[in-house]
């Protein structure tokens, strides 16, 4: 079922495009696509901002068993009584897999490119996608000099613990402690202004999990629930 709520259908269009979606949720998207306009338009929406994520990864040739292992996989599946349902294709395959052949920041800033910002054409602009591991991107930060860091929302949105709250904090290259950037709030939208912490390419941005009203001492006093790094994507 296509859900409603705008961010929700704003993240589901982006997974659809990425290519990450189960074969029944696909083609769900697939059908809903042809008669819903607003659909359409984040899903198009999606592939315009992650398209020039295609010329910051260099191609690259998968693995030479890939192909017979995949083949090796489907005899198997064939062999099998239970009726195999073929995967569903995302669109714009080509991109899907660059981006799967990159690095794992490369992964993250695709993930992360659907909020790019969008300052003059000279400034610097920078992406991180804070993760607990490699393979769970959950939350997307932007930054510019002009419009200073902005945490644009959760990837894949998960409850906060009853009686606790999330703190965004910032790290900046060579600095001994993190600046507190503010609480998370409900919706997972926060804008930092320059001035609080100008942002810099490496610098760290942390979740850490705290008290009501935020760390008591200026640094997270709970555990780092999420992490990652800005990197420069211009």
């Amino acid at each position: 079922m296509i859900p409603t709520d705008p961010a929700e259908r704003a993240a589901l269009a982006g997974e659809y495009v990425l290519g990450t979606l189960d074969a029944r949720t696909a083609a769900a998207m697939r059908a809903a696509i042809e008669t819903d306009a607003g659909l359409r338009a984040e899903v198009e929406a999606w592939e315009r901002r992650l398209a020039p994520l295609v010329d910051t990864v260099a191609p690259v040739e998968p693995p030479a068993d890939l192909l017979p292992r995949i083949e090796a996989a489907l005899d198997a599946r064939a062999a099998a009584p239970a009726r195999v349902v073929p995967l569903a294709r995302a669109p714009r395959a080509n991109l899907i897999w660059k981006v799967w052949a990159a690095s794992a920041s490369a992964l993250a800033a695709g993930l992360a490119a659907f909020m790019l910002l969008r300052p003059a054409a000279e400034e610097p602009r920078y992406l991180a996608v804070l993760q607990q591991d490699r393979g769970a991107p959950a939350w997307v930060v932007e930054a510019s000099p002009s419009r200073g860091i902005v945490l644009a929302g959760a990837v894949n949105p998960r409850p906060v613990q009853e009686g606790r709250v999330l703190q965004l904090w910032g790290l900046a290259p060579g600095a001994a402690a993190p600046v507190s950037l503010g609480i998370v709030p409900p919706d997972g939208r926060l804008e930092v202004d320059p001035r609080v912490l100008r942002p810099q390419d490496g610098m760290l941005v942390e979740i850490s999990l705290e008290p009501p009203g935020g760390s008591p001492t200026g640094r997270p006093t709970g555990p780092v629930l999420f992490i990652g790094r800005l990197e420069r994507v211009e």
